[in-house]
C-alpha cells in the first residue's frame, strides 16, 4: 500500500478493503463519497477481465467495502453509487438499511456503437444518491441550476397566475442526466475503459459538498472525481488498485512527471 499526497489531494495504491480497514482514513471524516466500481460483466482493466465466479460472490464483496466506506461518512455527509443495471436493485435494498436514499438517478447517453439485437440496448448507467441524516446533508441546490425548456427556450407566459408571469427561466435538474460518455478524440480521455465524463461528476461534486470539503473516491481509474475536485476547491482521496491508474492519477491529479524514472505521458486523445 503506497500513499502519494500534494497539498489537499492524497492518492492511496491498494486494495479498496485493506485501505478502508486501515487508519488512513479517519471514521466519520468524509463529507462525499463517490463509488464506481467494477460492474461484473467481463470489462478488461488493464489486461484484468473483472468478473466474478458467481453474482452472489461479487454481491458479498460489494458489501464489504460499502460497510467499511458507511463509516467514513460524517453524520451529514453523502454517497453516490454507480453500478450495473442489473445489481443495482441488490445495492439499493443493502443501502435502504443502512442510509437514506435520496434519488434515484439515471445517467442517459446516447450510443454510436452496434446496439443488441435481441433485446432493447442499454443507453443508462443508474445512479443512488443516499445520506446519513435526512434532517440533515449538504444539497446545494443553486450551483446545479439548469435552463428550463419553457421559460428560458420558449420564453412563454404562465397566465393562469394574476398577474401572468413568465415562467422560471432556471431549475434544479431532474433524476434524468443527459451527458456524453468520454469518447477516444475528447480532450479529458485518458486510457480506461469507463472512464466516467467531467460534466457528470461536477455536478455530482457541486450538489454535495462545500468548497474545502473531503471528497473521497473508492474506485478511481482515471482520477475524474479527484481532478473535479481539485478544480473546485474541494479536497481529495483517491484510492486504486491498479498501479497504471495511479499513474494516470499522479499525474493528472498531483502533476507528477515521472514515478521511479518513468516518464508519466497522457495517451493523446487526438
Amino acid at each position: 500500500m503506497n500513499r502519494y499526497n500534494k497539498n489537499d489531494h492524497v492518492i492511496i495504491h491498494g486494495d479498496v478493503i485493506d485501505v478502508l480497514k486501515s487508519n488512513l482514513i479517519p471514521d466519520n471524516s468524509v463529507d462525499l463519497i463517490f463509488a464506481d466500481p467494477p460492474y461484473n460483466i467481463g470489462k478488461e482493466f488493464n489486461g484484468k477481465v473483472e468478473k466474478w465466479d458467481s453474482d452472489a460472490e461479487y454481491i458479498s464483496w460489494c458489501k464489504k467495502w460499502l460497510k467499511l466506506a458507511i463509516k467514513k461518512l460524517k453524520p451529514n455527509g453523502s454517497l453516490y453509487l454507480m453500478t450495473a443495471t442489473q445489481f443495482m436493485p441488490y445495492f439499493d435494498i443493502y443501502l435502504s438499511k443502512r442510509l437514506n436514499v435520496i434519488s434515484r438517478i439515471v445517467w442517459h447517453y446516447d450510443s454510436s456503437g452496434v446496439q443488441a439485437r435481441q433485446a432493447f440496448g442499454s443507453l443508462y448507467e443508474p445512479i443512488l444518491h443516499c445520506v446519513q441524516s435526512k434532517a440533515n446533508y449538504v444539497f446545494n441546490s443553486k450551483s446545479i441550476l439548469i435552463d428550463t425548456k419553457t421559460g428560458a427556450k420558449r420564453k412563454l407566459i404562465d397566465y393562469r397566475k394574476k398577474p401572468p408571469q413568465k415562467y422560471n427561466t432556471k431549475k434544479v435538474p431532474g433524476n434524468v442526466w443527459v451527458f456524453s460518455r468520454v469518447r477516444y478524440k475528447m480532450s479529458e480521455y485518458e486510457n480506461h475503459p469507463t472512464q466516467k465524463p467531467m460534466h457528470l461528476m461536477d455536478r455530482i461534486i457541486k450538489a454535495s459538498s462545500k468548497k474545502n470539503s473531503l471528497v473521497l473516491d473508492l474506485f478511481s481509474g482515471t482520477f475524474t472525481t479527484a481532478e473535479t475536485a481539485k478544480l473546485l476547491r474541494r479536497k481529495s482521496i483517491s484510492i486504486e488498485s491498479e498501479l497504471e491508474y495511479v499513474k494516470i492519477g499522479l499525474r493528472r491529479v498531483l502533476g507528477m512527471q515521472e514515478l521511479n524514472g518513468e516518464k508519466l505521458i497522457k495517451r493523446k486523445g487526438f
